[in-house]
């Protein structure tokens, strides 16, 4: 499936003209806006973003290392489809990633993120309240992200911005995973707690506990509602 741009104008910025084509069409993949399947073509792309196919070559390069797009010959660049297998081993690493954040945060932590977390918590409960299931994830992502970045680890923090970056689009749909917001609720308050009482190892296995409870589900029959499609299968074709 191809899709035909409109032209992007891109305005005076302070990033090569391959990181501008690179953000641009990061923020497409991970919008849905580019969905999962489509093809890039590279003149057509080009085309429709008035630069030439060498910015663009570069930027999907870069996208390639974070596993949003696949390059195989013959095809080109292909936005990347996750298989149900590859979305579990993804929450197997994240849960790994995220553990060692707790566990190297909790100790840094000071009074201005403890008040953050617990700011996103009381937002949390108000997203459930009102119903509000997508901005309810956006902000358990925030919550989450104090957490990698207080952990003072950039290389931790740049492998689960990439983790992250693979899985956004289905995790922004995936509530099927979670089951009920209170429960999800009960599971942040649990951690919170063990963070205010500097317990980091506590504090970590309650996270993993939480993070564990979609990968149960998707490890059943129940997780299949996520995966309609098989990814398509390599082009053998002389």
């Amino acid at each position: 499936m191809s899709v035909d741009m409109t032209t992007n104008s891109f305005g005076v910025q302070n990033r090569t003209l391959w990181e501008q084509v690179f953000a641009h069409l990061r923020e497409e993949i991970l919008a849905n806006r580019l969905a999962p399947g489509t093809e890039i073509n590279e003149v057509a792309f080009a085309r429709s973003l008035g630069v030439s196919r060498g910015p663009l070559r570069e930027a999907l390069g870069r996208l390639a290392a974070e596993g949003l797009v696949t390059i195989t010959p013959r095809r080109g660049a292909v936005v990347t489809k996750l298989t149900r297998t590859e979305f579990l081993e993804a929450y197997q690493v994240r849960e790994a990633l995220e553990s060692l954040a707790v566990k190297l945060a909790v100790p840094r932590l000071d009074d201005e993120r403890r008040a953050h977390l617990h700011a996103l918590s009381d937002e949390m409960v108000e997203c459930a309240q009102s119903g509000d299931v997508a901005e309810f994830f956006a902000v358990n992502r925030r919550f989450h992200d104090v957490f990698v970045q207080g952990s003072g680890n950039a290389r931790l923090q740049e492998m689960h911005s990439q983790l992250m970056a693979q899985m956004g689009r289905l995790m922004n749909t995936s509530h099927e995973l979670r089951g009920g917001l209170e429960q999800s609720i009960a599971e942040h308050q649990a951690i919170l707690a063990a963070v205010d009482a500097g317990d980091a190892e506590r504090a970590a296995r309650l996270l993993e506990e939480h993070i564990e409870v979609p990968q149960r589900v998707l490890d059943s029959a129940e997780g299949d509602v996520l995966f309609d499609d098989e990814p398509d299968p390599p082009d053998t074709t002389d």
